[in-house]
């Protein structure tokens, strides 16, 4: 028992070594490594979220004291994700777990793909409007719960890539991110429970430990090469979970 709670402390640690440094990346990380390690998708998702009820609680705060936050983008984000999030995260949890996985897996691969295309290529585009920021935020919160991760891949790479100020986009998104993570997580403990506490426990702990180092990371480390290392990761894994998945 000791040495599972250890490895997910490991797992938590590096997920968040991840999204501290590019802003993006904990769910899709930390899910699939989960999922590398023969979890179910739908607990593998609920474990990931109910970490990411701290994480992100911490990260938004801190986003909003420093006076990265506009709270209408927060609430246009938030209050459509939450909606999408539940969606998900209750289809998510009727599905059978075997038959679900390819496609959980493929939906990572892609999300690694958009990583790596976001880091190769610069989009340069216009401010997002409004009507656009309540799709974004719907589709991001289901893809997110049902992927188990994926609402900064999508919601971040996309408002950047429109133009808007990225100090603000990554700060409105971060606070955006606890309120859908917050009712994803509920929607798992309310259908499938939440009964695997030292998996949890285990993200919590190694994302608490990893927080002050992914700042200096964040520091010292170009975008890049992390994205760029963050997306090989995640490709490789979800290309392991399809190979695993076939006949």
């Amino acid at each position: 028992m000791f040495d599972d709670f250890m490895l997910f402390v490991a797992v938590g640690f590096g997920a968040q070594i991840v999204d501290g440094s590019v802003g993006m990346a904990y769910g899709v990380t930390g899910t699939s490594l989960l999922l590398g390690f023969g979890i179910p998708p739908a607990t593998a998702s609920a474990c990931v979220h109910a970490a990411e009820v701290f994480t992100t609680g911490v990260s938004g705060f801190s986003h909003w004291r420093l006076g990265n936050v506009r709270p209408a983008l927060v609430w246009r984000l938030a209050v459509p994700g939450m909606l999408g999030g539940a969606i998900g995260a209750y289809v998510l949890a009727g599905l059978p777990g075997e038959e679900v996985r390819p496609f959980v897996s493929a939906y990572l691969l892609i999300m690694g793909g958009v990583i790596l295309w976001k880091a190769l290529r610069r989009v340069e585009g216009r401010e997002a409007h409004p009507h656009h920021i309540s799709v974004l935020g719907l589709l991001g919160g289901f893809l997110d719960a049902i992927g188990g991760g994926g609402w900064g891949p999508l919601v971040t790479s996309t408002l950047l890539g429109r133009g808007n100020a990225p100090r603000y986009v990554i700060g409105s998104v971060n606070v955006a991110e606890f309120f859908v993570t917050a009712v994803i997580a509920g929607t798992f403990l309310s259908t499938i429970g939440l009964t695997l506490w030292p998996i949890i426990a285990g993200l919590v702990l190694g994302g608490a430990l990893a927080a002050p180092f992914a700042a200096k990371v964040a520091q010292r480390m170009p975008d890049r090469p992390m994205m760029i290392l963050v997306g090989t990761v995640v490709v490789l894994l979800s290309l392991r979970g399809l190979l695993m998945a076939m006949p």
